[in-house]
């Protein structure tokens, strides 16, 4: 049997955040809840709805999976897969299992789920996240004709290859880092369209003039770097 388990960072998202759990597949093996710094009831309701709560104070997307990933590389039991999910019920949980398919069934390394446009909210995305997307793996495939189309936070990596990656980052840029090094390590990926909807709350990246800004610097140097790295 799989063993899978849920890495979801979650700052503020007491609205949202239950849901999310609730409503992921029961043939996951345990929800990690990492609360980045959250002032709410995130806690509490996550808690309540039986995820593995931890805490992380450095505020940073990043910072929030990394503590996630130290969790388990503590436990005596390592998972097969670990599934990474944003908390805030933009997607739809119950999808994880379209996500985990290609690695079960197709030994797949790496999935990345795609906010495909034709099964998208409007609005789910703002103008800057599509433009973004967009620029980022445009610019993934002239360096390494690579065949992404999305930066999804919604994504399955087998547990050893995770490691392999060495992950880094501990901000805006934690998931174009795995896309660049599963393109640098030559790992096998594929990505599942996906539906997307509009999140609860107020998004703490793309809704901020500040967080956008960030976001592009940070993706558009780790391309860069990886770009002209031998």
């Amino acid at each position: 049997m799989t063993n899978i388990k849920v890495i979801i960072p979650a700052y503020n998202e007491q609205d949202s955040i239950g849901k999310v759990i609730t409503e992921i597949p029961a043939i996951v093996n345990e929800i990690i809840v990492v609360n980045n710094n959250s002032t709410d009831l995130t806690v509490k309701n996550a808690t309540n709805a039986g995820a593995t709560v931890l805490t992380e104070n450095n505020r940073g997307y990043g910072f929030a999976c990394l503590k996630g990933l130290n969790y388990i590389a503590n436990l005596d039991i390592k998972p097969d897969i670990v599934v990474f999910l944003d908390g805030d019920y933009s997607d739809y949980p119950e999808e994880l299992t379209k996500v985990i398919a290609p690695i079960i069934e197709e030994n797949i390394d790496f999935v990345v789920g795609a906010r495909v446009k034709k099964y998208r909210e409007n609005g789910a995305m703002t103008p800057q996240q599509v433009f973004g997307n967009w620029l980022a793996t445009f610019l993934m495939k002239l360096f390494f004709d690579a065949k992404f189309t999305d930066l999804g936070p919604f994504r399955a990596i087998k547990y050893h290859k995770l490691l392999a990656l060495n992950m880094a980052d501990k901000t805006y840029g934690w998931t174009v880092e795995m896309q660049l090094k599963v393109l640098k390590q030559k790992m096998t990926y594929k990505e599942v369209e996906l539906r997307y909807k509009n999140r609860i709350g107020v998004s703490k990246v793309s809704g901020t003039v500040k967080g956008t800004i960030f976001a592009g610097i940070k993706i558009l140097s780790w391309i860069f770097k990886y770009s002209f790295k031998k």
